[in-house]
């Protein structure tokens, strides 16, 4: 059975691809700081629920903790490295950019020099379709420029990108980049839309629209996400013998095995839509506030995910409506409203 070490696995996208290989029979050792950037408790329950399976250990610590870093890695020896854990969130960046710092650079840092030393075979990490900036040709591409980020988390995920090629290259290190599009779902976070919207509504809070609704994200439902990244781990990359034989869909490294993925629907959905279906599920119309668009945020994403279908056969579809409606029965029962 293989063994799989990943970051955040109190996160939202940690907890579902933990659970994931749990189900499918691996061998799962969790690391997360479980700070107070939002609800601790949430993160426990997610933790207590992965803890059910004998095939699941965590510790808890940060990921700035280099000493603590190799002494995990070390005793647990992992296969494959799933590094998910981040401080996120564009606009919480504005608020305390140092964090960042420290978590996706120092951190992403400790992570990458535990894999070169384990010499795993593979070692999966997350980026963001936030990199692509001001990049205005959709569908975004693995493959086109993106060196105009408009926030410092994304400026510290493209350094993640950088950081992980210069290891591959260096270190003959197996590496893929995963960059998610708007990721909603079940065990949600609360700082993200969907949440923030549907406990505004059941409780009669008006919600903040950004950009007077001129907004367009590739919702891309959680179920999907990991379950592309599940297939993803077995697709390592190779360093290729020369460029001409990379594909032209394909971000393969001409001079490294390292790769560049997006994971979306590919299908660009307007916020206002996104809003709509919302009220449909919960039967509640939204007390709506227009404003402006928040500093570091891109008004439209939408993903060119050719790539990972080519690699592995697959595709995210789950429609976006149908993501809410099993979003809003989770809330529900979870809060009990």
């Amino acid at each position: 059975m293989s063994r799989v070490f990943i970051t955040g696995t109190a996160g939202f996208i940690g907890f579902h691809l933990a659970a994931l290989l749990l189900e499918e029979g691996f061998i799962v050792h969790g690391l997360d700081g479980m700070t107070d950037y939002y609800d601790v408790t949430l993160k426990q329950r997610r933790h207590q629920k992965l803890l059910e399976s004998p095939n699941f250990s965590v510790t808890e610590g940060m990921l700035e903790d280099a000493k603590l870093i190799d002494r995990i890695t070390n005793d647990f020896r992992p296969d494959v490295m799933v590094h998910l854990a981040a401080q996120a969130g564009v606009r919480y960046s504005l608020e305390n950019p140092r964090a960042y710092i420290e978590s996706n650079i120092v951190g992403t840092f400790n992570i990458l020099e535990a894999a070169r030393r384990l010499e795993v075979k593979h070692l999966l990490m997350a980026s963001t379709s936030s990199v692509y900036g001001a990049n205005e040709d959709m569908p975004f591409i693995e493959s086109e420029k993106a060196d105009t980020q408009l926030s410092l988390y994304a400026a510290s995920k493209k350094a993640n990108e950088s950081m992980g090629h210069s290891y591959a290259h260096l270190w003959d290190l197996p590496t893929t980049m995963l960059r998610f599009f708007t990721v909603y779902g079940t065990w949600g976070r609360p700082d993200l839309a969907l949440y923030k919207f549907v406990d505004a509504i059941l409780d009669d809070r008006p919600i903040d629209i950004y950009n007077h609704g001129d907004m367009y994200r590739d919702f891309t439902y959680i179920d999907d996400l990991v379950r592309a990244i599940r297939l993803l781990i077995d697709t390592a990359p190779v360093r290729p013998a020369s460029a001409a034989d990379i594909p032209d869909w394909d971000s393969l490294s001409p001079v490294a095995p390292f790769r560049v993925v997006n994971i979306g629907n590919s299908d660009k959905v307007r916020l206002l839509d996104f809003i709509d279906a919302i009220e449909e599920a919960l039967d509640k119309k939204a007390i709506r506030n227009y404003v402006d668009i928040q500093k570091g945020d891109v008004p439209a994403t939408w993903a060119n995910a050719d790539a990972l279908r080519n690699l592995t056969g697959y595709r995210p579809q789950t429609d976006f409506k149908d993501g809410i409606s099993a979003f809003v029965a989770w809330f529900r029962e979870y809060h009990g409203r």
